[in-house]
Parts: C-alpha cells; structure tokens; sequence
C-alpha cells in the first residue's frame, strides 16, 4: 500500500538534463524526509539529495551541488530531482527514499544513512554517455 516509485531516468549526453520524479501512494509526504540516492555498479550507495518539510530545507552531495535541484510538490505527493550539467560519473541507478521527521536530527542526518529510511523506491537508471 505505501510505496514509492521513480521515472524518468534514461540515457542523457554529458552536459545534458533529466528530471527525475518521486511520486508517493498510501501516504503523504509531509511527515517525511525524502532523500534521492544512487548506486553505480561496484560501489556503494550514496545520498545525493535530501528536502524536509513542506517549507522545503534541502541539502546536497557537494559532488552535484550547484548542478542538481530538488523539489517537492505536496499537492502531487511528489518530490523531483531536476539534474542538469550531467556528467559520466552521475550514471547509477537513482532511488528516492522517506524517512520520518526526527525533530532533532540536523538535515545532514539524511544523508548520512540509508539504513534507517522507511520507504524506498524501485530505482530508475541514469546513464550519461556521450
């Protein structure tokens, strides 16, 4: 009943775009964290992005701040992750993820873990190749 689900990945050029997109069923994201991870083959995954609350606090991996842009719009129950400038070593499958809100727990949090996220997504596969 709860679950999340990821689209819009493909096969974009270096220095291309995507958008990628998180929709959420059986539950609304206003008490969550969503956090955007990634995992490219033989590696470990990794937070890229994470936005709290409906005032929209965000944080970003410094590997694609300045080029990334999460969002989220509480009416669709659904958070995106706009990627521009994108580079080879962006290619992974992205995850989109919910965490509930601890009150105490600095936004890093979010991006630091990924064992304690609530929900996870199937992942949509990146791939930035010329």
């Amino acid at each position: 009943q709860l679950q999340l689900v990821e689209s819009g990945g493909g096969l974009v050029q270096p220095g291309g775009s995507l958008r990628l997109s998180c929709a959420a069923s059986g539950f609304t994201l206003d008490n969550y964290v969503i956090g955007w991870f990634r995992q490219a083959p033989w590696k470990e995954r990794e937070g890229v992005s994470c936005i709290k609350n409906s005032a929209g606090t965000t944080l970003y991996a410094d590997s694609v701040k300045g080029r990334f842009t999460i969002s989220r719009d509480n009416a669709k129950n659904t958070v995106y992750l706009q990627m521009n400038s994108l580079k080879p070593e962006d290619t992974a499958v992205y995850y989109c993820a919910a965490h509930r809100i601890r009150t105490f727990n600095p936004i890093s949090y979010y991006l630091r873990t990924t064992r304690t996220y609530d929900y996870w997504g199937q992942g949509t596969q990146v791939t930035v190749s010329s």
